[in-house]
């Protein structure tokens, strides 16, 4: 069986109820939710949240809501694998143990359909326990400079202050869309990031943290424009 949580706590301090709020004429996480169903890979597609209103708006979107997310599971600090632990839990004790799952947040209203097939394949042809959404920095982070109190500036890596972009190793970053893992594997991983994990590489203009207001209003006109075909 493969499931697909979609993790959708009630609170968040800096874009108040962002799981909820209205984004380009839906409730954001309405976007993961019709992703997943248009993936075509999950048996099941559930939600995993604390909060009432978010599971009704979440049940509208087409999703399942079989339980919900107990409180020392939704403050600020609890992690990605402790949620997915848990709604594996609940799944299994209610006899429909997933296989294979993949952590989808509500907040990526870029990803798409193909990306969760291409995440799937991934897993499953390389053998690696996870395969996660990833994309490339903008600069060489080799280059990258820190600023002090004083407000003068250092290199991370002075020795890269005369080496040429182009001979520097590319970096990425996680994208923050989607995780693919083996049941087994979301049990027992202390993290996600390792060598037993495969990168799913998305085109930078589909990534957008949504963390602040700002981050709000670029990925709306940036999702408009995309939708326009600009």
């Amino acid at each position: 069986m493969k499931l697909a949580v979609i993790p959708a706590r009630g609170g968040s301090k800096r874009v108040p109820r962002k799981n909820i709020r209205p984004f380009c004429g839906k409730p954001m996480l309405a976007w993961s939710v019709e992703a997943a169903q248009a993936s075509g890979c999950f048996d099941r597609v559930v939600v995993s949240t604390d909060d009432a209103e978010v599971a009704q708006a979440a049940r509208a979107a087409g999703a399942e809501v079989p339980f919900t997310r107990p409180a020392e599971l939704s403050d600020d600090h609890v992690g990605t694998l402790p949620v997915v632990r848990h709604a594996i839990e609940q799944e299994a004790a209610a006899g429909s143990p997933p296989d294979l799952v993949c952590c989808i947040y509500a907040t990526a209203p870029f990803l798409r359909g193909e990306d969760i097939r291409r995440g799937l394949e991934m897993l499953t042809d390389s053998g690696a326990d996870f395969a996660f959404s990833v994309t490339k920095y903008p600069s060489p982070i080799q280059r990258a400079i820190c600023i002090d109190a004083a407000g003068r500036v250092a290199m991370f890596n002075p020795e890269h202050f005369e080496t040429r972009s182009q001979d520097l190793v590319e970096a990425y970053h996680d994208a923050g869309q989607f995780y693919w893992g083996r049941t087994a594997a979301w049990r027992s991983a202390n993290t996600l990031f390792g060598p037993t994990s495969a990168a799913v590489v998305l085109p930078s203009y589909r990534v957008q943290d949504i963390d602040t207001s700002d981050d709000w209003a670029r990925a709306e006109w940036m999702f408009k424009a995309l939708q326009a075909g600009v």
